[in-house]
């Protein structure tokens, strides 16, 4: 077995159940014959069970999985919630050895490498960026206490988001905007203001087959007409009757959200990066340029240059026409 294969493999399976574990997070685990072969793999998906990865991946390979390896994209938990630990499942199915790509922090459910280790069993822990970077919306939930917020904006080269006289459709490219629909697939709720709400009339479901549709927030002071879409009843909506980014959060304390995805406009896009919630800005850029008209960021409170908001590249890449680049905004 080659471990970046083997992490290679369970990023695509973390990747595919994003949106789809909240509140958990979306572990994936492959378990390995001795001389490298694969015998049985499982992925965290709350839609189709409550099991978790490892206890998936175990199920599968029966009496197989004794004395074989099982590869976690995260530190197995040490803790019985809906279901029981998964050191116990590992731990009684014989496995030998135990990789694992990231640390958990839940204080609740850390502890499984030191008890499997107590047991036994092989441990190692070999850092993954990559996974921990498929995993982040949870991870970041557990260690800041609320969701990861990704703010998506389609610009022109000149940063507008809309001609002077207010069109706006369509700047970014048919194939940017099938990428948006799979990230909207992997968001457990997408948050927009009512003045998008009002302007667009959008479902904000996913146009990708077997996807969950993620929660609707639409957060401001104005109402929505009855006949539109977001009063559908075809996903939850939550129409927050207020402009403070405080109230907002406090909202989310009672939502199993891990990764909200931001559509909004540059008022409240703003006001969330104003306030230090924007954690993730994830541009669309279109070759085109306006020279003039609507910018995606407004007034921020930033005044000097050294008050500046400094975001790190995370990764950028060709779709279609477009470049499409992630930005991570760097805390203070």
């Amino acid at each position: 077995m080659n471990i970046n294969d083997a992490y290679s493999h369970l990023a695509l399976l973390s990747a595919a159940t994003l949106g789809r574990t909240a509140p958990n997070p979306n572990v994936s685990a492959a378990i390995y014959s001795s001389n490298g072969e694969l015998i049985a793999d499982g992925a965290h998906d709350r839609t189709l069970s409550s099991d978790h990865a490892e206890v998936l991946a175990l199920k599968k390979a029966g009496s197989t999985a004794r004395g074989a390896t099982i590869v976690v994209s995260l530190e197995p938990c040490n803790h019985t919630g809906a279901t029981g630990p998964c050191v116990d499942a590992i731990i009684e199915a014989g496995i030998s050895k135990v990789i694992y790509a990231v640390k958990d922090p839940n204080p609740i459910a850390a502890g499984g490498a030191d008890r499997l280790e107590s047991a036994g069993i092989d441990i190692e822990f070999m850092a993954s960026p990559e996974l921990e970077d498929i995993q982040g919306a949870w991870l970041h939930r557990i260690t800041t206490g609320r969701p990861y917020f990704i703010w998506k904006v389609a610009t022109t080269l000149d940063g507008r988001i809309a001609a002077r006289d207010g069109s706006s459709q369509w700047i970014s490219s048919e194939q940017s905007r099938e990428d948006v629909q799979v990230l909207r697939s992997q968001s457990d709720a997408i948050l927009i203001g009512t003045g998008t709400a009002l302007a667009d009339n959008p479902t904000l479901r996913p146009r990708v087959e077997g996807a969950i549709s993620p929660i609707r927030i639409v957060m401001g002071g104005r109402d929505v007409p009855a006949d539109f879409n977001l009063n559908d009843g075809k996903s939850q909506t939550i129409f927050l009757k207020s402009h403070s980014v405080e109230d907002l959060l406090k909202a989310l304390d009672y939502i199993p959200v891990n990764q909200v995805l931001v559509e909004a406009g540059p008022r409240l896009g703003s006001a969330l990066m104003a306030a230090g919630v924007i954690d993730e800005v994830l541009l669309y850029q279109a070759p085109i340029v306006l020279g003039e008209g609507k910018s995606w960021l407004e007034g921020i409170g930033v005044s000097t240059i050294s008050d500046a908001r400094r975001l790190s590249l995370i990764s950028t890449q060709a779709i279609g026409p477009d470049i499409k680049s992630r930005y991570r905004v760097e805390k203070r």
